[in-house]
């Protein structure tokens, strides 16, 4: 195989791997500013599901994905109000909680979805189109293959930078720090947990949301019963891989992201691997995270325990 064919496989092997990775990076995220604040939300899976369906049936009914997309985001809401409520305001046990929510989405999602298109439909959604940005996708070789994206994926990417500065760098961070390693100092200074924890499930529930509709407005363009396929699993262990850290956690996505491309660049160069075992390889990378054996893990002190005054 020549160079220049061995650039365009390299080339598409680096789109293919930050498209990929871009609903784990809405995912984390949100999820990212939610553990922070002291709140596991488990039910990110469950938030994207529903993005990707509510985004889908009202770019159908709409004919807009744009709309489509303002709907799924609506949509979620209601479901990261049950996990704030469950999680803050009853304590529950978060990691319950999240997966009981995952469940439930996941069957009525299955439910609506074979009510409203049947069984085995794959209809077409209206979606967005792939943006080809000036200059970068110009770029020789890579840039076709790696920049052209649909502008959900540059909305992600700035979105992780936006929240790392605001974490970093103004006093909305630090309460947000605050309510996961101190509570009550955030208490003390006059501002309620309750309110920043809430927060901060609600603001991991419209990126979870936007990610959802990545997948079925922004991606592929079409809704199948579970297509998050665990990405909101993989978004949270993403935030652990990353040491609740901002950077390493973008890395996290990217390296998810990459194993999950493995499925489809591995075979295409000839190269014989088990598919179940690239199936799973992005999912054995986020046990080894959880399980800490990737480093030392710094969680925030207060995480998943709920703040009595």
């Amino acid at each position: 195989m020549s160079d220049t064919a061995n650039g365009a496989m390299v080339a598409v092997f680096a789109g293919s791997t930050l498209r990929l990775a871009v609903p784990l990076i809405l995912g984390a995220t949100g999820e990212l500013v939610s553990e922070r604040a002291g709140v596991l939300n488990m039910s990110v899976e469950g938030m994207m599901l529903t993005g990707a369906f509510a985004g889908a049936v009202g770019a159908i009914a709409t004919g807009s994905p744009a709309l489509g997309l303002l709907i799924g985001i609506v949509a979620v809401l209601p479901v990261a109000l049950l996990q704030a409520f469950l999680s803050i305001t009853l304590r529950a046990n978060q990691v319950v909680t999240g997966i009981g929510i995952n469940i439930l989405v996941l069957g009525a999602t299955t439910l609506a979805y074979r009510e409203i298109f049947g069984g085995r439909s794959r209809e077409q959604v209206p979606g967005f189109d792939k943006w080809h940005p000036p200059l970068l996708s110009d770029i020789p070789l890579f840039g076709d293959a790696l920049f052209t994206q649909v502008w959900l994926a540059y909305l992600a990417l700035a979105l992780m930078v936006l929240v790392a500065w605001t974490l970093r760098n103004t006093a909305l961070g630090l309460a947000v720090h605050s309510a996961g390693s101190e509570p009550k100092a955030v208490d003390k200074s006059g501002l309620s947990v309750t309110t920043v924890r809430y927060g901060a499930v609600l603001f991991t529930g419209v990126l979870s949301a936007i990610g959802g509709c990545f997948l079925s407005i922004g991606d592929i363009h079409t809704f199948t019963e579970g297509m998050t396929s665990g990405a909101g699993y993989l978004a949270i262990a993403a935030v652990i891989f990353g040491n609740w850290k901002v950077g390493r956690m973008f890395l996290a996505c990217l390296l998810f992201g990459a194993a999950t491309a493995l499925q489809f660049q591995l075979p295409a160069l000839g190269i014989e691997v088990p598919n179940a075992l690239l199936i799973m390889l992005p999912y054995l990378m986020a046990l080894l995270a959880v399980g800490g054996l990737v480093g030392r893990q710094s969680a925030p002190a207060y995480l998943t325990q709920p703040y009595v005054r």
